[in-house]
């Protein structure tokens, strides 16, 4: 079954490019566009609000469609967002169209969790979803910095168009590889999804992640200007920073996957109390290059574990809901985007130093640990699911249950 998860994750590579690259483009995007920098900044703002709208919204009024046929769609509805980004003739457009682009992004990543997650053994799904979502880590390994090393040579616009090339790509791999789920994936009703995320269990880890993830990304946020300014790097060297914030990303993503299925609970106050621990060290040696890079490996390691523990305790708590639970995972995490970033950005408003957002990162991160203690609690509460076959699946389970 790798083809299939390798299908869904170019989407999940190409969802990642246009979600991430925006940050490393915006000066050329405002110049281009005859708009200032904190405008541009608008067209980050827009694609995470349409990820929150359009991960519950398209999630609810798709739960009858086949999945397969609506990954496809998905994917094609990206593409053609992405296309029109490329070819906007002004920045209205610009941003109507990162609207656009952002509504399938929950809906894609839910539909491809539960689609992953039925065609693996019940102990593998973490696992599997971690390899979807490795397209998505691979992005900023690969996408991000070289549309950053690359933006002097070509127009901004070339990126989206290729991202929009990727979004086709991914539909035609995922009409070729992922089997006809129907008979295995139960459909469930609307009403049944909104009745079953007002659970605790699913709540839960949805405002731990919105909370404790949006650490990372206050830090993230101001990566660049903080390795350019303070740690004293070129624009080469920043770009492999960045690659190597990638591939911390991707390692994590791995590990978290066999954290997710083995020992969630313990794993995620680790991943928070490590966050917080790297993100205090940043804030003292950014200074130091070498200390730099490796801080920003390690930051990224240890965030990216958090999204597979939350997917599987996503899963774990909304049996019902398996579709709507999973998009608003990612809707989650935009929130920590907007979330992290916003309170970073208020950290320099009020005069304090360049580095202050990483401060605000480590209080982010202590603030999702504290969370993980109901959270916790809650699973520990939940009822034991019964021992099942190693063959059956995600599916086959909810029908026996």
């Amino acid at each position: 079954m790798r083809m299939p998860l390798f299908a869904m994750s170019i989407g999940a590579f190409g969802i990642g490019t246009a979600e991430f690259v925006i940050m490393g483009i915006l000066p050329q995007v405002a110049a281009s566009s005859g708009v200032s920098l904190a405008e541009a900044g608008l067209a980050v703002s827009a694609y995470a609000i349409g990820v929150v709208l359009g991960a519950p919204l398209l999630t609810v009024a798709t739960t009858r469609v086949p999945r397969k046929p609506l990954l496809i769609a998905l994917m094609a509805w990206f593409a053609v967002a992405n296309l029109v980004t490329a070819l906007a003739p002004d920045f209205g457009t610009l941003l109507a169209s990162r609207f656009f682009a952002g509504l399938p992004h929950g809906a894609f990543f839910g539909a491809a969790a539960v689609v992953g997650a039925s065609l693996v053994s019940y102990e593998r799904r973490a696992r599997a979803i971690s390899g979807i979502m490795s397209g998505l880590t691979v992005a900023t390994i690969i996408g991000v910095p070289v549309s950053a090393l690359l933006i002097g040579q070509f127009s901004w616009r070339w990126i989206f168009a290729a991202v929009a090339a990727l979004g086709l790509v991914a539909a035609a791999a995922i009409w070729a590889t992922v089997p006809d789920t129907r008979g295995v994936i139960v459909p469930t009703k609307a009403s049944d999804e909104i009745r079953a995320i007002r659970s605790k269990r699913v709540l839960l880890p949805l405002v731990t992640g919105a909370v404790g993830f949006g650490g990372m990304f206050a830090a993230y946020t101001y990566l660049t200007p903080i390795l350019e300014e303070v740690t004293g790097l070129g624009t080469v060297a920043i770009a492999i920073t960045l690659a190597v914030f990638g591939l911390g990303l991707t390692a994590g993503n791995i590990v978290g996957g066999h954290v997710a299925d083995r020992a969630p609970i313990q794993g995620l106050f680790a991943s928070f109390t490590t966050i917080a621990a790297v993100m205090l060290m940043m804030f003292f040696t950014m200074a130091n290059p070498f200390l730099a890079i490796t801080g920003v490996f390690l930051m990224a390691l240890s965030s990216s574990l958090v999204g597979p523990i939350m997917q599987r305790l996503l899963l774990d708590g909304a049996h019902a809901a398996p579709s709507l639970a999973s998009s608003l995972h990612h809707a989650a995490f935009n929130l920590a985007n907007a979330n992290g970033a916003w309170l970073g950005g208020l950290a320099l408003s009020a005069g304090l130093s360049l580095t202050a957002p990483i401060l605000v990162g480590v209080g982010l991160a202590l603030a999702g640990l504290a969370l993980s203690v109901p959270l916790a609690r809650a699973h520990a509460e939940a009822e034991v699911l019964p021992v099942v076959p190693a063959h059956l699946t995600t599916a086959e389970l909810a029908r026996a249950s």
